[in-house]
């Protein structure tokens, strides 16, 4: 899954895309390099970020959904907890709605993604971008995010969304601190017992950061790493700044067992 912020202030690529035509050109560039799925957000969730409003938001991705539109022919995610914006996404032509709060601000999100027969992604975060980083605590950290993803899924199912259409995300680096997103990475294979695609989001995060150094730009390496770990304990979405390492990453994990067992007969 490409990432496509067409923010001003995102943590790793604030303001490169802010320009639909710029936005576009990247979309279409990601498909060519191999991504499954484009992720377009238009508000930034990185820590201590604020909401935009409704509008911005819209106004920041309706014009990149117009110009991709027929042009890219993998599905489109919009990264929103906002009804307005989903609702004007998938009119566009999105097919999923990638919701960091895993639909915890209302059942009438859910409700227009059922209408739609639109896909969903189910984020963990505890707290708000603006203040997740604040809460970290946790008695049990692999039932408590559990818990919360399973109501989430109750909640989409509640409202008439396909089981095959959700996928779950435990979201690294929202609301766990470095020692934590490096325990969710080596026991990442425990939120497939909940029965869905298990999306991981490790692009350049802060706590690849923290192990190596450097700034979010210059975690490629990191970030490659951490998306072998993730794939060996089980993730079947990689969401991703650069698609086309992570691609050859992925097709080499996928083929790499295979051909051990060959040559083993």
């Amino acid at each position: 899954m490409g990432i496509l912020n067409v923010t001003p202030d995102s943590f790793s690529d604030g303001g490169k895309f802010l320009d639909p035509g710029p936005a576009a050109a990247r979309a279409l560039q990601m498909q060519r390099e191999g991504a499954d799925f484009i992720d377009i957000g238009g508000e930034s969730s990185r820590p201590g970020s604020r909401p935009v409003t409704s509008k911005e938001e819209i106004r920041r991705i309706r014009p990149v959904l117009k110009r991709i539109a027929g042009r890219v022919q993998i599905p489109v995610s919009v990264d929103t907890w906002k009804y307005d914006v989903a609702s004007m996404a998938l009119d566009e032509g999105a097919s999923l709605i990638n919701d960091i709060y895993g639909l915890r601000s209302g059942k009438k999100l859910a409700r227009l993604i059922a209408r739609h027969r639109a896909g969903v992604i189910l984020m963990h975060m505890k707290g708000t971008p603006r203040t997740m980083q604040n809460k970290t605590a946790y008695k049990n950290i692999e039932a408590e995010i559990k818990a919360s993803l399973r109501k989430s899924v109750e909640t989409a199912l509640e409202a008439g969304i396909s089981r095959r259409s959700i996928v779950v995300d435990p979201g690294f680096g929202f609301g766990k601190s470095v020692a934590q997103n490096q325990w969710m990475l080596a026991h990442l294979d425990v939120f497939s017992a909940l029965g869905f695609p298990v999306l991981a989001g490790l692009s350049r995060k802060s706590f690849i950061g923290h192990v190596l150094g450097g700034a979010p730009a210059d975690r490629l390496y990191g970030s490659l790493g951490a998306a072998a770990a993730a794939i060996a304990r089980g993730a079947h979405i990689l969401r991703v700044h650069e698609v086309l390492p992570h691609r050859q990453l992925a097709v080499m994990m996928d083929t790499a067992p295979g051909y051990a067992a060959d040559t083993l007969k």
